[in-house]
């Protein structure tokens, strides 16, 4: 893919002249000949003179053209000798390589990434391009000086959005097309926020544990943050308790077996991983908020007032039983009534 320009024109090679001879028209012939991308021009007969004929000078390509032909250009008419023949060094352009300069490859919101993209010419000023897997635009283009083959591409101002996979390219000046893309690197951004609830007596009030009942605080996250640890923090009046447990699954239940005023507070789950050479802690979770309060009935309280209410029914039959057998005792009966009412008749005086 490289050598002296040649046309063939009615049965016959030619060459064409170097006058107007530039990299647009180099890529051009390039692109025909599925030779990649023009490396360089090579002008004044670089590659031996030719005996056939000169064809064409100022010849003017946009670069964009698919065949020399479709190119401006004029007949050579005795200009130009084969002295000032053109040539074309063409190249498959080689995927340039993207590193990091930070050893991380985690990273919080609002920090920067500084990417370095290299490519391995140096003859033509090149720009170069960050893409994100996934967007068609690039998120930075820099420009880089002539002979300078790499460059710094910042990514500013992370979000969480920036979570991904990135790649580079470049394209050589007066070339229009691309190299291939480099190397992926993978980059995360924040860790997630755990989410926190809580299990306790189904009569319990929400937020409210029984005393000496048991009860769970569950702490959960994303999957992709594995090999961490939840850590669990309660905060009191007189002072914060941290509670820890590995992150063997994605979630982690703290149990606690008898409820005490000790148990009292508000409650925030926040997780904390080695990843990619960093120690990343998550936010802390929304506060739950446990109260710890006495049962309205002890199961004491309950044996005793049902052992007084046994009491009081039991004493309270017995004086209706004793009250009725008192009033029939001293209730007369039918016969007696009979004989009062006979003896009152008989027993009456009668004055005279």
């Amino acid at each position: 893919c490289s050598g002296r320009v040649e046309v063939f024109i009615g049965e016959r090679w030619g060459t064409v002249c170097s006058q107007g001879w530039d990299l647009r028209d180099a890529a051009v012939v390039c692109r025909e000949l599925d030779c990649g991308f023009a490396f360089t021009t090579r002008p004044g007969a670089h590659y031996s003179r030719s005996i056939g004929e000169v064809w064409w000078r100022n010849v003017g390509c946009s670069g964009d053209e698919f065949t020399l032909d479709l190119c401006e250009r004029t007949t050579n008419d005795g200009v130009c000798s084969h002295n000032e023949d053109a040539g074309v060094e063409c190249t498959k352009l080689p995927a340039p390589t993207l590193t990091m300069q930070s050893p991380f490859s985690a990273y919080s919101a609002g920090e920067a990434v500084l990417f370095t993209c290299t490519a391995p010419y140096w003859r033509h000023p090149i720009d170069f391009y960050l893409y994100k897997s996934g967007v068609d635009t690039p998120l930075v283009t820099q420009r880089a000086d002539f002979r300078q083959t790499r460059v710094e591409l910042t990514l500013s101002d992370l979000e969480t959005s920036h979570q991904g996979s990135y790649s580079c390219l470049y394209r050589l000046q007066g070339n229009p097309g691309n190299s291939p893309s480099s190397n992926i690197i993978n980059i995360t951004v924040e860790i997630h926020t755990p989410q926190i609830w809580y299990n306790a007596s189904p009569t319990a009030r929400p937020g409210w544990v029984n005393r000496g009942q048991s009860f769970n605080v569950t702490c959960s996250t994303q999957p992709q943050y594995p090999g961490g640890s939840f850590q669990l923090r309660l905060i009191r009046p007189n002072g914060t308790v941290r509670h820890s447990l590995p992150a063997l699954t994605p979630f982690v239940t703290f149990s606690f077996p008898n409820a005490q005023a000790s148990n009292e507070g508000y409650y925030c789950c926040l997780y904390k991983v080695q990843f990619g050479g960093r120690t990343f802690v998550s936010r802390e979770s929304q506060p739950l908020a446990i109260n710890v309060r006495d049962p309205v009935l002890s199961p004491v309280l309950i044996s005793l007032l049902v052992s007084g209410l046994t009491f009081v029914t039991a004493t309270c039959a017995i004086l209706i039983v004793a009250k009725v057998y008192c009033k029939r005792a001293k209730k007369p009966t039918e016969l007696e009534r009979e004989s009062r009412t006979v003896d009152n008749t008989y027993i009456a005086l009668t004055i005279k």
